[in-house]
């Protein structure tokens, strides 16, 4: 298994406070999607204490498949892979969210230092250290916020969410959220564009790191 050392040189700068947060929420309309008011998001940042934390919301609220084209990157909007048309079916797994449509995410790490894992070695690896995998919906909410925290060859899994199938077993395919390089189907014009695609639960990727928290709360 990879060195599990986490590199310092990863170190990401810290979240903008609460309040822009949700004022970027607002100006990228995700409070009409969640079906909340502008003045909701902005009074739940205004009483929570969340200093270094993200602003969430529920995937419930606010799907994947809304959040994703809201990315930017070299001017591009982000996108679906087209072979994930069931992206909002991916719920969480594993992970328990505060029962509101807004919460904060405490204590995010991209898990750079667990590029080259598997999800089936890097779960276990997660839960030893107390922390949980984020899920595709914080994920997104993430590069919202903080642009930088997706990288070339940096780029991250969002384990945390998971597709239960009609037998009750859980889909192979992983979430994960990376830059396109616009060969195959995502086409040349998404080259360099945030993309939401997946990875097998089995399988390894130099470039894929595990995003995970300390804690959620409300």
């Amino acid at each position: 298994m990879p060195d599990t050392t986490p590199d310092p040189s990863t170190v990401l700068p810290a979240l903008p406070p609460l309040s822009a947060q949700a004022e970027r929420l607002i100006e990228l309309g995700v409070h009409e999607t969640a079906g909340l008011s502008a003045d909701e998001i902005r009074g739940f940042a205004a009483e929570t204490d969340g200093e270094g934390a993200l602003l969430a919301v529920r995937p419930d609220r606010a799907p994947a498949s809304a959040l994703a084209p809201l990315l930017r990157r070299d001017g591009k909007p982000g996108f679906v892979v087209v072979d994930m048309p069931d992206v909002d079916a991916f719920s969480p797994c594993g992970v328990e969210l505060p029962d509101t449509p807004l919460y904060v995410v405490t204590g995010l790490d991209r898990g750079d230092h667990m590029t080259n894992w598997s999800p089936d070695e890097a779960l276990p690896a997660l839960t030893k250290e107390d922390r949980t995998p984020l899920l595709l919906t914080e994920g997104v909410h993430w590069v919202l916020q903080q642009p930088e925290a997706l990288e070339r060859n940096r780029c991250f899994m969002t384990i945390g969410s998971r597709l239960r199938k009609a037998d009750g077993s859980l889909d192979a395919r992983t979430p994960a959220i990376w830059i396109s390089n616009g060969t195959g189907r995502d086409g040349r014009e998404r080259r360099n564009a945030p993309k939401v695609g997946w990875c097998w639960w089995n399988n390894r990727h130099t470039w894929l790191g595990f995003a995970s928290t300390t804690g959620r709360g409300a």
